[in-house]
């Protein structure tokens, strides 16, 4: 198994959603707001190659949104996503496979572009899409709260073209299900319905792309939860749980937003506290 990170260029969200009830004077040490109070951060995908398979993991923002949806959002970036997924050595036709931790479309926008004729299309043309039927009825059919972050020319397009598969859930909550030679999917349930969170398994180390469950270094603490979470008690039993497993199996947690530390791993500091350790970049 070979990974991959690949930048997707950065948006700016704001700094008090992505915080919670944390403190706006402890927060902005960690990413400094502008004076709208909106923090920059990542958009980091994957591509993981196993079993013959390039498999990549969500896809930025894209690039086919109108201005008046970049204005609040201020993408950049967006448009450098092939090359940088070039210079990794691979082409749009060279991705088997598209998995998508969910819908929001931060992590879905790059899965369609806009051709010359104006049609959404696949981006990557030759790749198989997936997700999870749970989750895509959430997302058809969303609660007024997350309905901004649903845009249905992300994603209905996939299915219309026959391009669309779901990952069967799993038999018991406690569960992860497999995918791919390697890779593991957990649903989580605090941050959206039903989210697959990818777990890669080396022959030497175990590495979690967190999406959106840990978007950054600073939200390893437990109360360091997104206000955009629909279930933030929920939250903070998954991020519980995967610290501790991460501390114990000296895990790697991979960030997809975190604008400068791409992955650490958990250790117990001194006062018992789990905490984050940078490590060298995958």
């Amino acid at each position: 198994m070979k990974i991959h990170f690949i930048e997707t260029g950065t948006l700016k969200l704001d700094g008090g959603a992505m915080f919670g009830v944390v403190p706006k004077r402890l927060w902005e040490k960690l990413n400094p707001p502008d004076e709208s109070n909106m923090c920059t951060w990542a958009m980091r995908c994957l591509v993981v190659e196993t079993a013959g398979r390039n498999i990549l993991i969500d896809t930025g923002i894209g690039t086919k949104q109108d201005a008046r949806f970049r204005s609040h959002f201020s993408p950049a970036g967006q448009e450098h996503f092939l090359e940088h997924l070039a210079a990794a050595g691979f082409s749009p036709e060279s991705i088997t496979d598209v998995l998508l931790t969910h819908l929001h479309f931060d992590h879905v926008g790059g899965a369609l572009l806009r051709s010359a004729e104006g049609e959404l299309v696949p981006a990557f043309p030759r790749a198989t899409y997936w997700s999870n039927e749970i989750h895509w009825n959430w997302a058809l059919n969303p609660n007024p709260r997350e309905a901004a972050s649903f845009l249905a020319e992300n994603f209905v397009p996939l299915q219309e073209q026959g391009r669309l598969q779901f990952v069967n859930p799993p038999s018991s909550p406690d569960e992860d299900v497999p995918f791919a030679p390697g890779i593991q999917l957990r649903w989580l349930y605090g941050h959206t319905e039903a989210m697959m969170m990818p777990i890669l398994s080396t022959e030497s180390e175990t590495l979690v792309y967190c999406a959106d469950l840990i978007p950054s270094v600073h939200h390893v603490g437990l109360p360091y939860v997104m206000a955009y979470d629909v279930r933030p008690l929920v939250t903070l039993q998954e991020k519980a749980r995967l610290l501790k497993e991460a501390a114990a199996g000296q895990f790697r947690l991979l960030f997809e937003h975190d604008p400068r530390v791409p992955e650490a791993c958990i250790q117990q500091d001194e006062r018992g506290r789990l905490v984050a350790v940078s490590t060298p970049s995958v």
